[in-house]
């Protein structure tokens, strides 16, 4: 068994077949391999040696190969002007924007993430996270970039004491509502998920703010204060408002065998000009082109199979997610209630409902093979005539560790959508099929 899976530590080690693991010179740090798996909040315990001053960086790659199908039963809804029929040049017919586009078998494009820390001094890092390709951007770009405070520059007895158990994170930085974003799949870094897809109603966005988390004895507790967006912004000030989150849990290692842990978030934003919580992914959605019109490019329509329930002016959530590993069983649940309302603030407000079910089982040792099943659904009311949909995803795969920098993993996925308008083209909507996914990060 690998030591560093163990959620309070990430020290360097080497598994049982003698793979040696990388050092980590980065203090409070969580690995980017293997041994970040079922990590959440930062623990507050050290994982390196304090040396002075300390540079290292880090690289996630991810490869996928797509093999899926997609059908609708929404009504034609022709538009105005005329598009060029595939194959012949000289011809013209009306535009159907409810025509799926054509997919197949192959290949979808490498998408990868850089990684730069840097430790300031003992306890006090910076992080640093680029795409480097993506599907919705194929140029670098920045994720984020913030500093973490888990221990005091000033020797005062209070400080010490205060930060023994408190952790500080300023910037821009993944905002801490609930606990799906520690596994989802971001961008390159796709380890910690067990299988290729995130969730539905994919809660995961970056933001500009300032975050506390309080850990003892099992206990946490998290506030945060944000902008509310994916980016700063001064414009249209007196439409912002800031956003405020919270999250209460308890996280145990009962015994050598036994982790339990249960956690509930908040958050809430009175006021936005664009609320970005589930609209945040910049990087995009791991099912290419599903239910998406025949126009469709991978870049501009790169949230396909998700649920954007589109509370742009204002949104409080709260999901609460239970975590239970027994040796190398795993459960992960989710409960999710959002409610918001979309742009002008006339607008009525909605309810949105999330809920998941995750079951993994990890064996061999070094827990280098593991099998996992999801069953994930939303229902609610997404405005106009989408009032009371439905839609359901289940998958099911599995994967290896070749080497704890090194995944092959893959799935099978069927996801149908229930109570679309019939002028909407995910009407009678479904895809299904399977996904490869290669990856390494280290």
């Amino acid at each position: 068994m690998l030591a560093a899976l163990n959620p309070l530590g990430a020290q360097s080690t080497t598994d049982s077949a003698g793979v040696s693991q990388r050092t980590l010179d980065i203090q409070y740090l969580r690995p980017q391999d293997q041994r970040g798996i079922n990590m959440f909040e930062t623990p507050k315990v050290a994982g390196a040696a304090y040396n002075g001053f300390k540079v290292q960086w880090g690289a996630a790659f991810a490869q996928q190969f797509q093999g899926l199908t997609h059908k609708n039963t929404a009504d034609s809804v022709f538009q105005g002007a005329t598009a060029a029929v595939p194959g012949n040049a000289g011809a013209a017919a009306v535009a159907n924007r409810n025509r799926l586009q054509r997919i197949g078998n192959g290949f979808n494009n490498a998408v990868a993430n850089a990684y730069m820390h840097a430790q300031l001094a003992k306890g006090i890092r910076i992080q640093l996270t680029s795409y480097l390709s993506a599907r919705h951007h194929n140029e670098t770009w920045v994720k984020d970039g913030f500093i973490q405070i888990d221990d005091t520059p000033i020797d005062l007895p209070i400080l010490n004491s205060i930060m023994k158990y408190t952790t500080i994170k300023i910037g821009h930085f993944e905002v801490n509502y609930g606990d799906f974003h520690f596994k989802r799949s971001d961008n390159g870094q796709v380890l910690y998920n067990p299988l290729v897809g995130n969730a539905i109603m994919d809660a995961f966005t970056t933001e500009v703010g300032a975050e506390a988390i309080f850990q003892k004895s099992g206990f946490l507790a998290v506030a945060a204060l944000t902008n509310g967006e994916v980016r700063g912004q001064i414009l249209r000030a007196s439409d912002r408002s800031p956003a405020f989150m919270g999250k209460l849990g308890f996280d145990k290692q009962l015994n050598a065998d036994v982790r339990t842990r249960l956690t509930a978030s908040y958050r809430n934003q009175g006021s936005a000009a664009n609320n970005t919580l589930y609209s945040g992914d910049r990087a995009g959605s791991r099912y290419y082109y599903v239910l998406e019109n025949y126009v469709s490019t991978e870049a501009a329509n790169f949230t396909s199979g998700n649920i954007n329930p589109a509370f742009t002016d204002k949104g409080n959530s709260v999901m609460v997610n239970p975590f239970l590993k027994v040796k190398g069983a795993e459960f992960f649940g989710m409960y999710e209630v959002a409610k918001g309302r979309a742009a002008p603030n006339t607008n009525p407000t909605r309810e949105v409902k999330q809920y998941m079910a995750e079951g993994t089982y990890r064996f061999l040792k070094g827990d280098k093979l593991f099998l996992a099943a999801r069953w994930n659904q939303v229902t609610g009311d997404l405005g106009g005539l989408n009032n009371n949909i439905t839609v359901t995803r289940a998958n099911a795969g599995g994967g290896w560790f070749i080497l704890p920098t090194l995944l092959l993993k893959g799935e099978l996925v069927t996801q149908k959508y229930e109570g679309f308008a019939r002028t909407d083209i995910r009407n009678g909507g479904q895809f299904r099929g399977f996904m490869l996914e290669a990856a390494t990060s280290f």
